[in-house]
């Protein structure tokens, strides 16, 4: 029996149609139905209940998958321990991250890693929403928030930092404010996530924390889009570090309150590196993950977790 088979129709089922299926392993959908006719031939069953709207398992169907979908994920972690025996990493790593950290922080650091491991693939799906890590099989997840919990592996990748930013010009318009209470009637830009839109908080050195009420006319759901237009001149911005320490140190944004920490939900907040809990973890990786611990991050350990929405 055709292994390649039996993965075609556990990818079936986890994206719930040939099309989709097809997509994912860069097939024509004509050959995944192809696929899965002489999977069941061989069988002697029908794997699916086929109409032309829905999709669905029939009850043999289902109670063979819940069989081979375990062992074809053995399989092909023998096969990558092996594999990573002979020739260390290679194969495919496939990466997930919100846009804005893609463009500004992976992008750049691509090169070095593409040039010390060159037979690996990499394969970056940038998105600001949720992916299912498991559906899209996903080796390295990085998410920003809270420390997460559940049944992933979990490495604090670096500490999330903000800062208040606005331009020259801007400034120069509108004046400088001397405090955090004085963004009070001030024009902010501010993310269209609910939790980000009206209310900054603020610690000082002495570890008093305040909130700011903050309002402005431009909602922005997109990072890289909230720097720019906070360097056109167009509002006081709350941005992490990674999307404006270029600008601050270019002088194309000023760094407002250098003396507090800032944040729009809680200050404990990191970027989180995430991957499937496996017995086994892939050169591939353990590769990246250094790397991108060795450009960015700081000390920590792997802890228990599940994944948080992407931030901004």
């Amino acid at each position: 029996m055709d292994l390649q088979s039996i993965r075609t129709f556990i990818e079936v089922v986890r994206h719930g149609s040939f099309a989709a299926a097809a997509r994912q392993r860069d097939l024509d959908p004509s050959s995944v139905s192809r696929a899965i006719s002489t999977l069941e031939s061989e069988l002697g069953f029908a794997l699916f209940h086929r109409t032309t709207r829905r999709l669905s398992l029939t009850e043999a169907g289902s109670r063979y998958h819940e069989r081979v979908e375990g062992l074809v994920e053995e399989l092909a972690r023998a096969e990558e321990e092996a594999r990573d025996l002979v020739s260390g990493p290679a194969g495919t790593l496939r990466v997930t991250a919100c846009t804005s950290f893609g463009e500004r922080v992976l992008a750049p650091l691509l090169p070095s890693f593409r040039q010390a491991y060159p037979e690996l693939v990499i394969d970056l799906l940038l998105a600001d929403h949720q992916v299912d890590l498991v559906q899209e099989q996903v080796d390295v997840a990085i998410r920003f928030g809270a420390r997460p919990d559940g049944d992933f592996v979990i490495r604090k990748l670096t500490p999330r930092v903000f800062r208040v930013c606005a331009s020259p010009s801007f400034l120069e318009a509108h004046g400088t404010p001397a405090t955090p209470e004085a963004l009070i009637g001030v024009e902010c830009l501010v993310f269209s996530t609910p939790g980000y839109r009206s209310t900054w908080k603020f610690r000082r050195k002495t570890g008093l924390e305040f909130e700011v009420p903050v309002g402005g006319h431009i909602r922005v759901s997109h990072g890289l889009t909230m720097t720019q237009c906070a360097s056109a001149g167009m509002g006081v911005a709350l941005l992490p570090d990674w999307l404006c320490q270029q600008e601050i140190d270019d002088g194309a944004l000023c760094d407002l309150f250098p003396d507090y920490e800032c944040t729009a939900t809680e200050f404990e907040s990191a970027a989180w590196l995430i991957y499937p809990n496996r017995h086994y973890r892939a050169l591939k990786v353990d590769a990246f993950v250094d790397h991108l611990r060795r450009n960015l991050a700081c000390p920590g350990q792997d802890i228990a977790g599940t994944a948080t929405p992407n931030d901004p």
